[in-house]
């Protein structure tokens, strides 16, 4: 069980950068509002068909949702909604690498309301590993940033650090949420337990956000569809992220899931050596091996 957890993890995380990589594109061709939407509205029918293969070609029961599971699912649903939203309007700010770097602290954060809503509480080796990845998260932020470590240290009061500080936390609120939703379904196991929250919450989501850009911005949600062609990659490699996420936080604990996460980084930085040609620079070396020393001291802890 607890490789089963780590290999999800990865494979969420190498699907995340492919899905975020997407997203960044469509950005500038559909905003925020579209741009967030599009993840859950071309993601929910993959979901669906995944749920519905473990129920009629495997065999599982279908859970059965009770009062815990629904508020579980529709706190963590708006507050992923509104982590995307934040996240997403960094891609165009001038403090980009500052806001991204504090939206990392998500995994600190969720160890925090683990502890304070689900009762779960982590051990001091893995709390030093989330640390050490957090500073290594910093170095290679702080590679890419124009100011360095100095802007990062002196920006955290400007606009995209609190943004960035905001979505970590609304991240964390999600993911402890996943899992609270998740184990208190009960039933055949982890695997349906993860897919049936991921499905109620991808359609809840789907549903809150259609009808918003109804009422406000209608014009958004046609260049939404519009945009199909790149919008079910970016719905289909988000959705099989998410069924990785959503599991791997069913078996474990949600803060250790994400600060494994961040090996979504490493990737980003192998993508830009191998598909871009870009060169590491040294404050980015130090930042990958922080990361992964961080992740291995989680693992072995």
């Amino acid at each position: 069980m607890s490789i089963l957890w780590i290999l999800l993890t990865i494979a969420a995380a190498f699907l995340q950068n492919v899905r975020s990589a997407l997203q960044k594109h469509l950005k500038g061709r559909l905003g925020t509002t579209g741009a967030t939407f599009v993840r859950f509205g071309y993601g929910f029918p993959v979901a669906i068909a995944y749920l519905l293969i473990l129920i009629f070609v495997f065999d599982f029961d279908l859970p059965e949702p009770n009062a815990t599971f629904i508020s579980f699912v529709a706190v963590g649903g708006l507050a992923q909604i509104t982590a995307t939203a934040l996240l997403v309007t960094l891609f165009d700010a001038r403090n980009f690498a500052v806001g991204t770097t504090y939206s990392k602290t998500e995994t600190v954060q969720a160890a925090i309301f683990a502890l304070i809503f689900l009762g779960e509480s982590i051990s001091l080796t893995a709390t030093l590993g989330i640390l050490v990845s957090l500073v290594g998260v910093i170095a290679i932020s702080a590679a890419k940033g124009a100011g360095g470590l100095s802007g990062i240290a002196k920006g955290w009061t400007n606009r995209a650090a609190l943004v960035g500080l905001a979505s970590g936390a609304f991240f964390g609120v999600a993911a402890i949420s996943v899992r609270g939703g998740s184990l208190s379904l009960g039933g055949d196991g982890f695997l349906v337990q993860a897919s049936f929250t991921l499905a109620v919450m991808l359609v809840f989501q789907t549903i809150i956000m259609a009808t918003y850009m109804t009422i406000r911005n209608f014009s958004e949600l046609l260049d939404v569809l519009r945009a199909w062609r790149v919008g079910m990659w970016v719905g289909a490699s988000g959705a099989v992220a998410s069924i990785g996420w959503f599991t791997a936080m069913t078996i474990q604990n949600a803060a250790l899931v994400r600060a494994l996460g961040q090996i979504e980084l490493v990737f980003t930085i192998i993508a830009s050596v191998v598909v871009f040609r870009e060169k590491i620079v040294r404050t980015e070396m130090i930042g990958i091996f922080l990361v992964v020393g961080g992740i291995l001291i989680l693992l072995l802890g």
